[in-house]
């Protein structure tokens, strides 16, 4: 059985100000984002109707605000309305945590709308192209959650070799690393397959399907092993609020890609 190693939360100090590891495990998934967005954009049939390194940076500004404000509004509404709306200006106190996947997905998909427009591009096409991109980052905030010895899982049977105490819940029982599962599976195996399946062209909306359809499985099947909000615990049919969430993102993902499969017309091409 395994100690968590209660890693200090502050990566650098300079003077008043703190770095988190937190705050830098975003950088580094704005990063990776960065580096395979512009890899994606050398595929012919992306060269071809104009992808290029200026573009990337502007949908990269576009995408870090509809992360941020969409994870922290999905936050307060999903998971602590009632706390937020009796104090109202916490929920600019980001600096105290409370992100959610889901809001800021939701956050980046409304980003998207907007830059498609200003762009003149399909949206679709906008998120096909970045969909790939994500998971890497994914990994690396789990990483971060991993680091501050939150979001811990379900309690875990001891004898499991990678069965780890979480100093920071206080109760000295043996528990699921949930944060590196959720590193592998949202993040490192949703990243190959996708990266793989969006390195041939496909109709208009089936890789953001894919997405969807394989985030919501992957983070439906790891909330089983991830410790349900204290505030919340388990809702209807045993389900957690992740799971809740998640559902909607599989029917979704799976219909946007049976839909983007019927449409008239055939993929790019590569020429």
């Amino acid at each position: 059985m395994l100690v968590h190693p209660e890693f200090d939360p502050i990566a650098l100090s300079l003077g008043p100000l703190k770095i988190h590891w937190y705050g830098l495990t975003y950088l580094v998934a704005f990063g990776l984002f960065f580096f395979l967005a512009n890899r994606r954009a050398k595929l012919p049939w992306y060269a071809e109707t104009g992808w290029n390194r200026r573009e990337i940076e502007d949908l990269l500004f576009w995408g870090v605000l509809g992360t941020i404000i969409g994870g922290r509004i999905g936050y307060v509404l999903f998971y602590k309305p009632g706390e937020y709306l009796a104090n109202p200006l916490e929920v600019f106190a980001v600096w105290k945590g409370g992100m959610s996947f889901h809001g800021g997905m939701l956050g980046v998909i409304l980003a998207m709308v907007l830059y498609a427009r200003k762009r003149g591009r399909d949206w679709l096409e906008v998120t096909d192209f970045i969909a790939p991109c994500v998971p890497t980052g994914i990994a690396a905030v789990r990483l971060g959650n991993f680091i501050n010895g939150e979001l811990w899982g379900r309690p875990a049977d001891p004898s499991l070799p990678w069965a780890m105490v979480f100093p920071q819940a206080g109760d000295g029982i043996a528990r699921h690393p949930s944060q590196l599962y959720q590193a592998g599976l949202e993040g490192l195996t949703l990243f190959v397959l996708l990266w793989l399946y969006a390195r041939s062209p496909r109709k208009t909306g089936q890789v953001s399907g894919a997405f969807l359809f394989g985030y919501g499985v992957f983070r439906f099947t790891a909330e089983y092993f991830r410790q349900p909000d204290s505030h919340l615990g388990l809702l209807a049919l045993g389900m957690s609020m992740g799971q809740w969430l998640c559902v909607p993102m599989i029917a979704g993902g799976a219909l946007l890609w049976a839909w983007a499969g019927r449409r008239e017309g055939r993929p790019v091409r590569a020429r």
